[in-house]
């Protein structure tokens, strides 16, 4: 619900058909999806840069980042979970409309939440990526030294220990980082964009 009654929305006088153009390939949001520790962040960033070279425009929202800024006030309940996808559903749509790749790294851990992004697009404008890891592998790699504390209770509602991830039902595409190189995963995420002629 907005709570601003005295707004109005301002059309732009570009379209995001015509910053397409200009740029020359689709824009769309890339939602990588998955546990602490499955990958997110270091796939994304490794996409966003073979995608840099091939000369598309793209941005990575990485979860960490943005909570030191535009989600600085929120903590992890599940209410600001929810809000913080919230807000990055509405940043990546703008992303979007510039004519850009998104590639958003969030463990996004409810489905209900990731849906409402999805509502937000357009048909075809989000990709959902399943970076599918066992937690016993995350654990192993724990880059923050997360589980672990949450292991021991000095971190609460952690993602897997004590606050559930819901898997992806129909993702657009799965990643297994347990089982292929972080090269590997982008080439696949590129083969899938390249097949769906984003690209």
């Amino acid at each position: 619900m907005n709570k601003n009654t005295n707004v109005t929305w301002h059309d732009s006088s570009l379209t995001k058909e015509l910053r397409r153009k200009q740029n020359g390939h689709e824009s769309t949001v890339l939602w990588f999806t998955g546990l602490s520790g499955s990958g997110k962040s270091t796939i994304a960033n490794a996409v966003a840069k073979e995608l840099y070279n091939r000369s598309i425009r793209s941005y990575v929202l990485d979860g960490d980042n943005i909570r030191h800024g535009l989600n600085k006030d929120l903590g992890f309940s599940e209410a600001d979970r929810t809000e913080n996808i919230r807000r990055i559903g509405e940043v990546s749509k703008l992303f979007v409309d510039s004519g850009q790749f998104v590639l958003t790294a969030f463990i996004s851990p409810f489905r209900a939440d990731r849906q409402i992004v999805r509502d937000l697009l357009e048909e075809g404008e989000f990709i959902e990526v399943y970076i599918k890891c066992p937690i016993e592998e995350c654990e192993v790699r724990d880059p923050k030294g997360l589980y672990d504390k949450a292991r021991k209770g000095i971190i609460r509602d952690f993602t897997g220990i004590d606050s559930p991830y819901e898997e992806p039902e129909q993702p657009e595409l799965i990643l297994e980082s347990s089982l292929y190189s972080v090269e590997e995963c982008v080439e696949q995420v590129i083969s899938f964009l390249t097949a769906k002629k984003a690209i």
